[in-house]
Protein backbone atom coordinates (compact mmCIF):
# COMPACT_ATOMS: atom_id res chain seq x y z
CA UNK A 1 0.00 0.00 0.00
CA UNK A 2 1.47 3.41 -0.88
CA UNK A 3 2.73 5.41 2.07
CA UNK A 4 0.31 8.27 1.37
CA UNK A 5 -2.64 5.86 1.50
CA UNK A 6 -1.41 4.44 4.80
CA UNK A 7 -1.16 7.96 6.24
CA UNK A 8 -4.70 8.81 5.19
CA UNK A 9 -6.01 5.53 6.67
CA UNK A 10 -4.26 6.22 9.99
CA UNK A 11 -5.66 9.75 10.03
CA UNK A 12 -9.17 8.43 9.38
CA UNK A 13 -8.87 5.88 12.21
CA UNK A 14 -7.57 8.59 14.56
CA UNK A 15 -10.49 10.87 13.81
CA UNK A 16 -12.97 8.04 14.14
CA UNK A 17 -11.83 7.36 17.69
CA UNK A 18 -12.33 10.95 18.80
CA UNK A 19 -15.57 12.05 20.40
CA UNK A 20 -17.66 13.72 17.72
CA UNK A 21 -19.37 16.84 19.06
CA UNK A 22 -23.14 16.72 18.83
CA UNK A 23 -24.81 19.72 17.21
CA UNK A 24 -28.38 20.33 18.25
CA UNK A 25 -30.36 22.08 15.53
CA UNK A 26 -33.36 23.74 17.15
CA UNK A 27 -36.67 23.24 15.44
CA UNK A 28 -37.98 26.34 13.72
CA UNK A 29 -41.37 27.21 15.16
CA UNK A 30 -43.81 29.39 13.35
CA UNK A 31 -43.86 32.85 14.99
CA UNK A 32 -47.56 32.25 15.65
CA UNK A 33 -46.63 29.34 17.92
CA UNK A 34 -44.99 29.97 21.28
CA UNK A 35 -43.02 27.86 23.69
CA UNK A 36 -45.18 26.71 26.60
CA UNK A 37 -42.05 26.35 28.74
CA UNK A 38 -40.88 29.90 27.99
CA UNK A 39 -44.32 31.34 28.69
CA UNK A 40 -44.35 29.60 32.07
CA UNK A 41 -40.89 31.04 32.70
CA UNK A 42 -42.41 34.45 32.00
CA UNK A 43 -45.06 33.73 34.62
CA UNK A 44 -42.32 32.76 37.06
CA UNK A 45 -40.56 36.04 36.35
CA UNK A 46 -43.78 37.90 37.07
CA UNK A 47 -44.12 36.14 40.42
CA UNK A 48 -40.49 36.89 41.27
CA UNK A 49 -40.59 40.63 40.44
CA UNK A 50 -44.21 41.51 41.17
CA UNK A 51 -43.55 42.73 44.71
CA UNK A 52 -40.87 45.17 43.54
CA UNK A 53 -42.55 46.60 40.43
CA UNK A 54 -46.31 46.01 40.60
CA UNK A 55 -47.45 44.54 43.94
CA UNK A 56 -51.17 45.01 43.18
CA UNK A 57 -51.03 43.65 39.63
CA UNK A 58 -52.35 40.59 37.82
CA UNK A 59 -50.83 38.98 34.72
CA UNK A 60 -52.58 37.80 31.59
CA UNK A 61 -51.36 37.10 28.08
CA UNK A 62 -53.13 38.70 25.13
CA UNK A 63 -53.42 38.18 21.38
CA UNK A 64 -53.39 41.16 19.01
CA UNK A 65 -53.91 41.39 15.23
CA UNK A 66 -50.77 41.96 13.22
CA UNK A 67 -51.81 42.35 9.58
CA UNK A 68 -54.44 44.53 7.86
CA UNK A 69 -57.81 42.91 7.42
CA UNK A 70 -57.20 40.28 10.10
CA UNK A 71 -59.54 39.79 13.02
CA UNK A 72 -59.19 37.56 16.04
CA UNK A 73 -62.74 36.24 15.86
CA UNK A 74 -62.71 32.47 16.04
CA UNK A 75 -59.15 32.14 17.32
CA UNK A 76 -58.59 28.96 19.30
CA UNK A 77 -55.53 28.09 21.39
CA UNK A 78 -54.19 24.80 22.66
CA UNK A 79 -50.99 23.55 24.23
CA UNK A 80 -49.62 20.52 22.40
CA UNK A 81 -46.82 18.19 23.49
CA UNK A 82 -45.64 14.82 22.27
CA UNK A 83 -48.13 12.78 24.29
CA UNK A 84 -50.60 15.27 25.72
CA UNK A 85 -52.50 18.45 24.81
CA UNK A 86 -54.95 20.83 26.47
CA UNK A 87 -57.21 23.65 25.31
CA UNK A 88 -56.67 27.25 26.47
CA UNK A 89 -59.73 29.40 27.21
CA UNK A 90 -59.77 32.86 25.58
CA UNK A 91 -61.61 35.78 27.17
CA UNK A 92 -63.69 38.14 24.97
CA UNK A 93 -60.72 40.55 24.81
CA UNK A 94 -58.56 37.66 23.52
CA UNK A 95 -56.58 37.42 26.74
CA UNK A 96 -55.77 34.19 28.57
CA UNK A 97 -53.78 32.57 31.33
CA UNK A 98 -51.85 29.29 31.41
CA UNK A 99 -51.80 26.55 34.01
CA UNK A 100 -48.71 24.46 34.63
CA UNK A 101 -48.80 20.86 33.47
CA UNK A 102 -45.68 18.84 34.29
CA UNK A 103 -45.98 16.54 31.29
CA UNK A 104 -46.30 19.45 28.85
CA UNK A 105 -43.41 21.23 30.60
CA UNK A 106 -41.11 18.20 30.21
CA UNK A 107 -42.11 17.76 26.57
CA UNK A 108 -41.39 21.45 25.82
CA UNK A 109 -44.88 21.80 24.37
CA UNK A 110 -45.97 24.54 21.99
CA UNK A 111 -48.84 26.98 22.45
CA UNK A 112 -50.62 26.73 19.09
CA UNK A 113 -53.18 28.98 17.44
CA UNK A 114 -55.42 28.18 14.49
CA UNK A 115 -53.94 31.12 12.59
CA UNK A 116 -51.38 31.52 9.82
CA UNK A 117 -47.84 32.71 10.42
CA UNK A 118 -47.54 36.43 11.29
CA UNK A 119 -51.30 37.00 11.34
CA UNK A 120 -51.20 38.04 14.99
CA UNK A 121 -48.83 38.95 17.78
CA UNK A 122 -48.63 38.13 21.48
CA UNK A 123 -48.08 40.30 24.54
CA UNK A 124 -48.00 40.03 28.30
CA UNK A 125 -50.46 42.35 30.02
CA UNK A 126 -49.79 43.49 33.59
CA UNK A 127 -52.48 45.63 35.19
CA UNK A 128 -52.55 46.97 38.75
CA UNK A 129 -55.74 47.45 40.70
CA UNK A 130 -56.68 51.06 41.35
CA UNK A 131 -55.20 52.59 38.18
CA UNK A 132 -57.67 55.16 36.78
CA UNK A 133 -59.57 53.97 33.69
CA UNK A 134 -57.74 54.63 30.44
CA UNK A 135 -54.34 55.09 32.10
CA UNK A 136 -51.33 52.82 32.50
CA UNK A 137 -48.87 52.56 35.37
CA UNK A 138 -45.16 52.66 34.48
CA UNK A 139 -44.21 49.87 36.90
CA UNK A 140 -46.77 47.63 35.20
CA UNK A 141 -45.19 48.36 31.82
CA UNK A 142 -41.71 47.65 33.18
CA UNK A 143 -42.88 44.26 34.37
CA UNK A 144 -44.77 43.62 31.12
CA UNK A 145 -41.56 44.08 29.17
CA UNK A 146 -39.60 41.69 31.38
CA UNK A 147 -42.30 39.05 31.29
CA UNK A 148 -42.80 39.42 27.53
CA UNK A 149 -39.10 39.06 26.78
CA UNK A 150 -38.69 36.15 29.20
CA UNK A 151 -41.68 34.42 27.62
CA UNK A 152 -40.37 34.92 24.07
CA UNK A 153 -43.50 36.72 22.91
CA UNK A 154 -41.94 39.31 20.58
CA UNK A 155 -41.49 37.63 17.22
CA UNK A 156 -39.73 38.63 14.01
CA UNK A 157 -37.91 41.44 15.78
CA UNK A 158 -34.51 41.37 14.06
CA UNK A 159 -34.74 44.99 12.92
CA UNK A 160 -36.10 46.39 16.17
CA UNK A 161 -33.31 44.80 18.22
CA UNK A 162 -30.57 44.96 15.58
CA UNK A 163 -28.31 46.91 17.95
CA UNK A 164 -28.25 43.94 20.34
CA UNK A 165 -26.12 40.86 19.94
CA UNK A 166 -28.19 37.67 20.13
CA UNK A 167 -26.56 36.79 23.45
CA UNK A 168 -27.64 40.14 24.92
CA UNK A 169 -31.33 40.04 24.02
CA UNK A 170 -32.25 39.60 27.64
CA UNK A 171 -35.05 41.28 29.57
CA UNK A 172 -32.42 43.15 31.57
CA UNK A 173 -30.91 44.70 28.46
CA UNK A 174 -34.03 45.27 26.40
CA UNK A 175 -36.13 46.60 29.29
CA UNK A 176 -33.53 48.85 30.91
CA UNK A 177 -31.66 50.38 27.96
CA UNK A 178 -32.81 53.59 26.16
CA UNK A 179 -32.52 51.69 22.86
CA UNK A 180 -34.54 48.71 24.08
CA UNK A 181 -37.45 49.26 21.67
CA UNK A 182 -40.09 47.16 23.44
CA UNK A 183 -43.40 48.24 21.94
CA UNK A 184 -46.64 48.79 23.81
CA UNK A 185 -50.07 49.22 22.24
CA UNK A 186 -52.87 51.55 23.28
CA UNK A 187 -56.52 50.63 22.80
CA UNK A 188 -57.09 53.34 20.15
CA UNK A 189 -54.97 55.34 17.67
CA UNK A 190 -52.67 57.71 19.58
CA UNK A 191 -51.92 61.38 19.20
CA UNK A 192 -49.87 61.87 22.37
CA UNK A 193 -48.77 60.14 25.56
CA UNK A 194 -48.11 62.09 28.76
CA UNK A 195 -46.24 60.95 31.87
CA UNK A 196 -47.35 62.33 35.20
CA UNK A 197 -46.11 61.84 38.76
CA UNK A 198 -47.19 64.36 41.35
CA UNK A 199 -46.69 67.83 39.87
CA UNK A 200 -44.25 66.61 37.22
CA UNK A 201 -45.56 66.12 33.68
CA UNK A 202 -43.87 65.38 30.37
CA UNK A 203 -45.16 64.47 26.91
CA UNK A 204 -43.32 61.72 25.10
CA UNK A 205 -41.39 62.87 22.00
CA UNK A 206 -42.62 62.03 18.52
CA UNK A 207 -40.01 59.29 18.03
CA UNK A 208 -41.54 57.42 21.00
CA UNK A 209 -44.78 57.03 19.04
CA UNK A 210 -45.65 54.94 15.98
CA UNK A 211 -42.81 52.41 16.49
CA UNK A 212 -40.25 55.14 15.94
CA UNK A 213 -41.67 55.89 12.45
CA UNK A 214 -40.13 52.96 10.55
CA UNK A 215 -39.97 52.96 6.74
CA UNK A 216 -42.63 50.88 5.02
CA UNK A 217 -40.01 48.28 4.06
CA UNK A 218 -39.46 47.47 7.75
CA UNK A 219 -43.09 47.12 8.79
CA UNK A 220 -43.22 43.37 8.00
CA UNK A 221 -40.55 42.95 10.69
CA UNK A 222 -42.57 44.80 13.31
CA UNK A 223 -45.30 43.48 15.58
CA UNK A 224 -46.92 46.88 15.01
CA UNK A 225 -47.69 46.25 11.33
CA UNK A 226 -51.44 46.82 11.65
CA UNK A 227 -51.28 48.63 15.02
CA UNK A 228 -48.82 51.35 14.04
CA UNK A 229 -51.21 54.13 15.11
CA UNK A 230 -51.60 52.44 18.52
CA UNK A 231 -47.91 51.86 19.29
CA UNK A 232 -45.58 53.67 21.67
CA UNK A 233 -42.37 53.25 23.64
CA UNK A 234 -42.40 53.98 27.37
CA UNK A 235 -39.26 55.24 29.17
CA UNK A 236 -38.79 52.01 31.11
CA UNK A 237 -35.10 52.76 31.56
CA UNK A 238 -35.56 56.22 33.11
CA UNK A 239 -35.65 55.65 36.86
CA UNK A 240 -36.27 59.34 37.51
CA UNK A 241 -39.88 58.35 36.72
CA UNK A 242 -40.91 56.02 39.58
CA UNK A 243 -43.03 52.91 39.13
CA UNK A 244 -46.18 54.76 40.28
CA UNK A 245 -45.90 57.18 37.34
CA UNK A 246 -49.09 57.20 35.28
CA UNK A 247 -49.35 57.42 31.50
CA UNK A 248 -52.35 59.21 30.03
CA UNK A 249 -53.32 59.07 26.37
CA UNK A 250 -54.75 61.55 23.92
CA UNK A 251 -56.31 59.70 21.02
CA UNK A 252 -56.65 60.75 17.42
CA UNK A 253 -60.44 60.58 17.58
CA UNK A 254 -60.74 62.61 20.82
CA UNK A 255 -62.35 66.03 20.52
CA UNK A 256 -59.47 68.53 20.26
CA UNK A 257 -59.19 71.30 22.89
CA UNK A 258 -60.53 74.60 21.60
CA UNK A 259 -57.28 76.38 22.52
CA UNK A 260 -55.17 74.51 19.98
CA UNK A 261 -55.37 76.64 16.85
CA UNK A 262 -54.02 75.13 13.63
CA UNK A 263 -54.18 75.64 9.85
CA UNK A 264 -57.49 74.35 8.52
CA UNK A 265 -56.02 71.73 6.17
CA UNK A 266 -52.87 70.24 4.63
CA UNK A 267 -52.61 72.87 1.92
CA UNK A 268 -52.76 75.70 4.46
CA UNK A 269 -50.18 73.96 6.66
CA UNK A 270 -47.84 73.54 3.72
CA UNK A 271 -48.22 77.21 2.82
CA UNK A 272 -47.68 78.34 6.38
CA UNK A 273 -44.86 76.05 7.50
CA UNK A 274 -43.41 74.43 4.38
CA UNK A 275 -42.72 70.71 3.99
CA UNK A 276 -42.64 68.80 7.29
CA UNK A 277 -39.52 67.08 8.57
CA UNK A 278 -41.50 63.83 8.88
CA UNK A 279 -44.73 62.90 7.17
CA UNK A 280 -46.39 59.68 8.29
CA UNK A 281 -49.46 58.26 6.57
CA UNK A 282 -51.43 55.42 8.16
CA UNK A 283 -53.63 52.73 6.63
CA UNK A 284 -56.65 54.60 8.06
CA UNK A 285 -55.90 57.54 5.72
CA UNK A 286 -54.86 59.81 8.60
CA UNK A 287 -51.58 61.69 8.36
CA UNK A 288 -49.26 63.08 11.00
CA UNK A 289 -46.78 65.84 10.16
CA UNK A 290 -43.80 66.65 12.34
CA UNK A 291 -42.00 70.00 12.29
CA UNK A 292 -38.84 70.28 14.37
CA UNK A 293 -37.02 73.32 15.71
CA UNK A 294 -33.58 73.67 17.26
CA UNK A 295 -33.42 74.56 20.98
CA UNK A 296 -32.65 78.19 21.88
CA UNK A 297 -29.36 77.13 23.50
CA UNK A 298 -27.16 74.08 23.43
CA UNK A 299 -28.68 71.28 25.46
CA UNK A 300 -27.14 67.89 26.25
CA UNK A 301 -28.39 64.99 24.17
CA UNK A 302 -31.01 62.66 25.56
CA UNK A 303 -29.89 59.35 27.12
CA UNK A 304 -30.48 57.61 23.79
CA UNK A 305 -28.18 60.21 22.14
CA UNK A 306 -30.88 62.12 20.29
CA UNK A 307 -30.73 65.92 20.08
CA UNK A 308 -33.34 67.78 22.10
CA UNK A 309 -35.54 69.44 19.48
CA UNK A 310 -38.78 71.34 19.70
CA UNK A 311 -41.75 69.72 17.99
CA UNK A 312 -44.87 70.99 16.25
CA UNK A 313 -47.18 68.12 15.28
CA UNK A 314 -50.29 68.24 13.09
CA UNK A 315 -52.86 65.49 12.59
CA UNK A 316 -54.95 65.40 9.42
CA UNK A 317 -58.08 63.36 8.78
CA UNK A 318 -58.36 61.28 5.57
CA UNK A 319 -60.09 64.17 3.78
CA UNK A 320 -57.12 66.47 4.47
CA UNK A 321 -58.71 68.60 7.20
CA UNK A 322 -56.62 69.42 10.25
CA UNK A 323 -57.86 67.35 13.15
CA UNK A 324 -55.39 68.24 15.90
CA UNK A 325 -52.19 70.12 16.68
CA UNK A 326 -49.74 70.13 19.56
CA UNK A 327 -46.34 71.50 20.44
CA UNK A 328 -43.56 70.08 22.58
CA UNK A 329 -40.69 72.16 23.93
CA UNK A 330 -37.12 70.88 23.48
Amino acid sequence: MPQSAIMWKLLFLLLATQAVPQVDVPSTRSPVDKSYRKMLQGMQRFAHEQAALAPQAALRFRLLPRQPGRTLDGVRLRVAGDTRSMDVALAPDHSFTLVRDETLWREDAAVLANRRTLSMTWRAEVRSAGVPPGMRRLGDLRLECRVGMEAGLVSNNAHLFAWLDEALRSPERVCTDPRGNYLFFAERPLFSVTLQHGARRATLPFHALYAGNPPASELPYCDCQVLLEHSYYAPLWDRSWPDDTLLSFEYMDDTPPASRAAPPDRAAALAAFGPPHTRLRFDSGREVWLYQSAPPAALPRTPDQRPRLGEHILLFSPDGATRKARQRAP
